[in-house]
């Protein structure tokens, strides 16, 4: 599948409350979105034939284009409806689905107050964000020359187009090192996140993730938590300055992507998958599975 351009694959897209043709879901090349990042979207996952947390991440489909001064014309429950539906027109079970939406071409320039808001949900198959053999003994992360903004220059908890440019840009960069991801640091030099994922760090039994004022507390990060927390590991929200990476004993990062990943480096400071990590990996597998198949078992 990684070899298909992904305008090339086979299967339909929800568009603006009508499913077509892979190959027919397209915009008109002045589409303000393009130009002006005026987007948001979702990362969400299938697993067993259902999407994981659905109205949770559709919730926040809406708030994020609140934030960017725009309202979806679906509900959340039109939404969560066409992404199950499309899921099964699909056929898969496992299964990786993107909802977005964004200002149309009505109007060009940086206003756009008269654009339609459209509105998609794409599904595909999409096994492992990291390499598996990477994973299992843990993913290399460089550091990353951009930083994570300051929240008065851009609307840190929206899932916005937009904010991921200098993810791309990280990412790329990291590869082109041999890493597989890159931790950024945010505008005031403190630890933030991966590019796409949140970060957490073991030390003395003890759970720490920097706490996400400047950027998205996600879903999955929340998620794991509350699965620390279940198992009586202690979970210090704080923020983590870079001297502090020296003392940590384990890493780990976690997204609807990425799920939980262990982390072995990160620039020249090394870690090991340890059994705190491990849990959690294997808590997080079991609490994704539909209810029904963990009953059949």
């Amino acid at each position: 599948m990684a070899s298909v351009p992904f305008d090339q694959m086979d299967g339909f897209i929800w568009m603006n409350g009508e499913f077509v043709k892979w190959a027919d879901a397209k915009i008109h090349v002045l589409t303000h979105g393009l130009h002006y990042a005026s987007a948001v979207f979702e990362g969400e996952r299938a697993y067993g034939g259902q999407i994981f947390k659905l109205t949770e991440h559709n919730e926040r489909l809406h708030e994020s284009a609140r934030l960017l001064g725009f309202k979806i014309p679906y509900s959340v429950a039109e939404i969560d409806e066409a992404c199950r539906t499309l899921l099964k027109k699909q056929g898969f079970q496992d299964a990786y689905v993107r909802p977005i939406a964004w200002r149309g071409s009505e109007q060009m320039g940086v206003s756009a107050q008269n654009n339609r808001i459209n509105c998609a949900i794409a599904i595909w198959q999409w096994p492992s964000y990291f390499d598996p053999a990477q994973k299992l003994k843990g993913i290399r992360l460089d550091i990353a020359e951009w930083h994570r903004p300051d929240p008065r220059t851009a609307p840190s908890k929206a899932k916005a187009a937009g904010l991921y440019m200098i993810c791309t840009l990280s990412k790329h960069a990291a590869e082109a090192k041999g890493c597989a991801d890159a931790m950024m640091f945010d505008w005031r030099g403190q630890v933030a996140e991966a590019t796409g994922a949140n970060i957490f760090f073991v030390k003395d039994g003890k759970i720490h993730t920097p706490t996400p004022d400047c950027f998205l507390d996600g879903i999955t990060r929340r998620t794991v938590i509350g699965l620390a927390k279940d198992r009586g590991f202690e979970v210090v929200e704080r923020a983590i300055m870079p001297e502090d990476l020296e003392g940590f004993e384990q890493c780990f990062l976690t997204g609807t992507a990425a799920e939980v990943t262990p982390v072995s480096e990160i620039g020249p400071y090394r870690f090991e998958v340890g059994e705190i990590t491990k849990t959690l990996m294997n808590d997080y597998s079991a609490a994704v599975q539909p209810k029904h198949a963990i009953a059949a078992e």
